[in-house]
C-alpha cells in the first residue's frame, strides 16, 4: 500500500532546543544564530528536516511552551531576522524547518491574559476559560505531581481560570471564533516567513474546546480548518500532531487525508520500549498491526525520546511497570505517575550496541523518524534537576570548556552539564566523529542508508515471522518493504544472544491488515494459547510460506555477515544486532 510521495515521505527529522544547542554570542544561552551555524552538522548527520522547539518570547518556565508572544522571537534567542536567516540557510542545505504551534494555552504573562484578568468587560476576557466555581469539564490535569487541579483562583479577575497544564499556562478558549482568528493569524505569519509546517501541541485538548463550540465531527472540524489554512498558504506544509490517544482514534485525526499530515505515534513508541524491556519484538509487531494505515499523503512519525518525559500512557498498568522495572526502577527516574524522565542512553546503561539497536528499530519503522538532539552521541541526564528538566541539558560538542557549547562562565549557562560517565569529557561530538565504532558513526550510517531506501517512505511494510530450528524467534523484528520490483528487508534482534533465523510470511495477513484488538479479546502483544502458540495473531499458522533470501546482500549491518543464500537460508544476527538487506541488483549505495 502506498503512503505518500511528499517531501516528508522519507524525511529524517532532528529535534532541537535552540537554547541548548549552540551559543553564538557567549551569553550562556543557545540561540538561533548558533543553530544556524550548526546546520552543517545536521546535514552531515543526514537530517532532512529540523524541528525547532519554542523560540517565541516566553518566561521559559516550561521550556518555552509558556508563550507570551506568538509573533516574536525571544530576545535571548535572537530576532525575526535571525529566524529568517536560519530558514534561508536550511533551505540552501535542503533542510525543511518545522516550528511549534502552541495554541492550547499561553503564558499568564501574555498580554491577552493580563488584559483578560483586569476586567470582566475586557475584550480579551473570553479568550480564556473562566468559572465562578471549579466545575468538572472532563479535562484532567496533565501534571498531577505538580498541580492539584485544572482550576486556579485569580485574585485580580475574581474568578477561577482553567489550565490543563501548569497554573501559569491558562487555557485558551478555542470555542471563541476570535481566538481561532488569532490562531489563523499566527499560522499565516510563520508560513509566510517560510516554515514548512508545525508540530501542533496538545491537539486533543484543542479539539475539546472546539467541540464546546460545535460538536460536529466531535470537534475535529478544527483540525480540518487548520489543514485547509496551511494548504492555502503553503501547499507542501505539514501539521505534525501531538495526540497521545488510543490508535482506534488515529483515523479521526487524519480525517481521510484532510486532517493532520502526520501523527506522533505514541502507541508504537510505548510498545518499542515494552519490546526493549522484554528483549522481544512481539509488542512492536502487535503495535504496528493494531493501528490503521495512514491515508495517502499522511504518515506516522516515530521517535525514541523527545523533549518531554517518556509517557507510557498507552500501556496497561502491568506493562508500564515492566518498563519502569527495566529502565526507571527508582521513583526519581519517573514522572507524573505515567512516564520516565531519563534520556535514552542512561535507560540502556550506556551500552552502545543496545542504543544503536534501538535506533535501528526506530529507523526500520514506517514513517519519518525523529531524533532528539544529543541522542545520536548518547548524552545523559541530570536527575537532580526537576521534572522534565532532567534531560534538558546543553549539547556536548567537545571535551573542552563548556563542552564547546558556550564561552560564558559556567555559572551563566542556561543549564548545567551532565557530570559523571556521561560528562562532556566522555561523551561529545568531536571525539565520536573521528571514531568509526562510535554511536554517532553508527547512527549516521543508519540515516544515510535509510535515505537511500526509498521504499521505507512510500509503502506500509509487511511483517515477517523470524524462526529458528526450535520455533519462532520472538526477539527478532522483521519488516519487508516492497515497492514495485524493489524490496528491502529490515531485521533487528532485540535479544542479547546471537540467533540464526529463517523468514516466513504472516500467512494470510495483507500489507494493510490488522488483527483483533488484544485488550478487547483478552489478548495482548504476547498472548499465548495452551500449546505456547500465539493467539489472536494472523501469523499463527502451522507452516507459513517461506521468504527466499537468495541474492540478498546487506546495505547496512551492525557488523560484517555472510550474505544469505538459497530458497530458505539461515540469516545470522548477533545479540542486539541489525541487518538491512535488499536484492544484489538493487544495491546502489553502501555506507562506509
Amino acid at each position: 500500500m502506498s503512503i505518500t510521495s511528499s517531501w516528508y515521505a522519507n524525511a529524517v527529522i532532528y529535534q532541537v532546543d535552540p537554547r541548548l544547542f549552540y551559543d553564538s554570542d557567549g551569553d550562556g544561552c543557545g540561540d538561533l544564530r548558533g543553530l544556524t551555524d550548526r546546520l552543517d552538522y545536521l546535514r552531515g548527520l543526514g537530517a532532512t528536516a529540523l524541528w525547532v522547539l519554542p523560540f517565541y518570547e516566553s518566561p521559559f518556565r516550561d521550556g518555552g511552551y509558556d508563550v507570551s508572544d506568538h509573533l516574536s522571537v525571544d530576545p535571548r534567542l535572537g530576532d525575526l531576522a535571525d529566524m529568517a536567516r536560519l530558514m534561508e540557510t536550511a533551505d540552501d542545505l535542503g533542510i525543511h524547518v518545522i516550528t511549534e504551534l502552541i495554541a492550547q494555552h499561553t503564558s499568564d504573562q501574555h498580554t491577552w491574559f493580563q488584559e483578560a484578568r483586569s476586567s470582566r468587560k475586557s475584550k480579551y476576557r473570553d479568550y480564556y476559560v473562566w468559572s465562578d466555581e471549579p466545575v468538572k469539564t472532563g479535562v484532567e490535569q496533565v501534571f498531577p505531581d505538580a498541580e492539584d487541579d485544572v482550576w486556579t483562583w485569580d485574585e485580580e479577575a475574581q474568578q477561577f481560570y482553567r489550565h490543563t497544564f501548569y497554573s501559569f499556562e491558562p487555557d485558551l478558549a478555542l470555542d471563541n471564533p476570535r481566538v481561532r482568528d488569532e490562531l489563523e493569524r499566527i499560522m499565516t505569519f510563520w508560513l509566510r516567513l517560510g516554515v514548512s509546517g508545525f508540530r501542533v501541541d496538545a491537539v486533543p485538548f484543542m479539539v475539546e474546546r472546539a467541540r464546546a463550540a460545535d460538536p460536529t465531527d466531535d470537534g475535529l472540524w478544527l483540525v480540518r480548518d487548520m489543514r485547509d489554512l496551511i494548504t492555502s498558504q503553503h501547499p507542501g506544509a505539514v501539521l505534525l500532531g501531538e495526540a497521545d490517544v488510543e490508535p482506534k482514534t488515529y483515523a479521526d485525526y487524519f480525517r481521510g487525508g484532510d486532517g493532520l499530515t502526520m501523527l506522533l505515534d505514541f502507541w508504537a513508541n510505548n510498545h518499542i520500549f515494552l519490546g526493549l524491556a522484554r528483549n522481544d519484538a512481539r509488542p512492536i509487531r502487535y503495535a504496528l498491526a493494531e493501528q490503521p494505515d495512514p491515508p495517502v499523503h499522511a504518515q506516522y512519525a516515530q521517535w525514541l525520546r523527545n523533549n518531554d518525559e517518556l509517557s507510557l500512557s498507552q500501556l496497561t498498568a502491568d506493562e508500564r511497570q515492566e518498563v519502569f522495572d527495566a529502565f526507571a526502577p527508582q521513583k526519581k527516574m519517573q514522572a507524573y505517575r505515567r512516564g520516565i524522565r531519563r534520556r535514552l542512553a542512561p535507560m540502556l546503561d550506556g551500552d552502545v550496541r543496545r542504543i544503536a539497536l534501538a535506533h535501528a528499530v526506530l529507523l526500520s519503522l514506517p514513517g519519518p523518524p525523529i531524533l532528539r538532539f544529543g541522542d545520536e552521541i548518547g548524552m545523559g541526564d541530570d536527575l537532580d534537576r526537576p521534572e522534565r528538566e532532567a534531560g534538558r541539558t546543553p549539547m556536548q560538542w567537545t571535551s573542552g570548556p563548556n563542552a564547546g557549547f558556550s564561552t560564558a562562565e559556567p555559572e551563566n549557562l542556561v543549564a548545567p552539564f551532565v557530570t559523571g560517565s556521561y560528562a562532556p569529557k566522555n561523551v561529545n561530538v568531536y571525539d565520536q566523529q573521528v571514531h568509526p565504532g562510535s554511536l554517532l558513526s553508527k547512527v549516521s550510517a543508519m540515516i544515510r542508508a535509510r535515505l537511500a531506501l526509498r521504499e521505507t517512505g512510500l509503502v506500509v511494510p509487511e511483517r515477517l515471522e523470524a524462526r529458528t530450528d526450535d520455533g519462532p524467534a520472538h526477539q527478532v523484528l522483521a519488516l519487508r518493504y516492497t515497492l514495485g520490483e524493489s524490496t528491502v528487508t529490515m531485521l533487528a534482534n532485540l535479544g542479547p544472544d546471537d540467533v540464526e533465523v529463517t523468514l516466513s510470511r504472516e500467512g494470510s495477513a495483507s500489507v494493510s491488515g490488522t488483527r483483533p484488538r488484544g485488550p478487547d479479546q483478552g489478548q495482548g502483544p504476547d498472548a499465548e494459547g495452551p500449546d505456547g502458540a500465539e493467539t489472536g495473531r494472523l501469523d499463527a499458522i502451522q507452516d507459513p510460506p517461506p521468504v527466499s533470501g537468495d541474492g540478498l546482500v546487506d546495505v547496512l549491518a551492525d557488523e560484517p555477515y555472510d550474505p544469505p543464500s538459497g530458497k530458505r537460508p539461515k540469516i545470522m544476527l548477533r545479540g542486539h544486532g541489525y541487518r538491512w538487506l535488499r536484492p544484489r541488483d538493487r544495491v546502489v549505495h553502501r555506507p562506509e
